[in-house]
């Protein structure tokens, strides 16, 4: 069935089942019965006059009201095909729900209403639940996460016999090339460099043979590597450390 785009202004306020299931049919090409309806959480409802056999279901509501039909027996009746309506518990005029003595009240299928705005959101969920998932496309870009000089020697300077302020600022990355500062992060000034506190660690212990077990103190001890622990420990995993 071909989906017809139209708009909900064009369903009465209090649809009827008929009007109700074509309207959802134009909306998503398929077929809509009362208990496709009801399966998919919409809510009946049933104007009732003022009954006296009920006065506290009606308070002020003198004229009427409509009630809603959400109880699970009650609508397991509708979906499974029964001839007219029954309610035996529902919402009163000031919508508090009220079981109702035996046998309840009928009412003949004609009467059942659906609301405007409950048919209305339930066909906005099921377009976006058919809209295709959008495809997001991640151009792989080096992280300019890293710690600052003063970190980096706070974090592991007391570790090493060499000067480390003075290898930080050679340009070289302590390891050759960028080494573990990270890339680009000094390209507009030098201050602005940062360092990969999990590369540079590792770099320590294979280049300057820093104990591992000095490295994964600083790790937990040190408050400027606290975000960095989990990565370290990660990569520790990996290599079997």
């Amino acid at each position: 069935m071909k989906k017809i785009e139209t708009s909900a202004a064009d369903l009465a306020f209090r649809a009827t089942t008929e009007e109700t299931c074509q309207w959802l049919a134009q909306q998503t090409g398929t077929p809509w019965t009362l208990a496709r309806l009801i399966e998919s959480g919409l809510t009946p409802y049933v104007w009732l006059d003022y009954c006296a056999d009920y006065p506290a279901l009606f308070g002020q509501a003198t004229g009427g009201y409509p009630a809603p039909i959400f109880f699970a027996d009650d609508t397991a009746r509708l979906a499974a095909g029964s001839a007219d309506v029954l309610i035996t518990l529902t919402k009163d005029a000031d919508k508090i729900v009220v079981q109702l003595d035996p046998p309840g009240i009928r009412r003949p299928l004609e009467a059942l209403r659906f609301l405007q705005r409950d048919i209305a959101r339930l066909a906005d969920e099921i377009r976006k639940a058919n809209e295709p998932a959008k495809v997001v496309v991640v151009t792989p870009k080096e992280s300019q996460n890293g710690i600052s000089k003063e970190q980096v020697l706070s974090a592991f300077a007391h570790l090493l016999k060499i000067d480390l302020e003075k290898a930080l600022a050679s340009g070289s990355g302590i390891f050759g090339d960028e080494g573990a500062r990270v890339k680009g992060s000094a390209r507009k000034a030098k201050n602005k460099a940062v360092w990969n506190p999990v590369t540079l660690a590792l770099g320590l212990n294979d280049v300057y043979r820093v104990p591992m077990a000095h490295l994964k103190r600083a790790f937990n001890e040190q408050a400027c590597l606290a975000e960095w622990r989990e990565n370290w420990r990660v990569t520790l995993d990996l290599l079997g450390e």
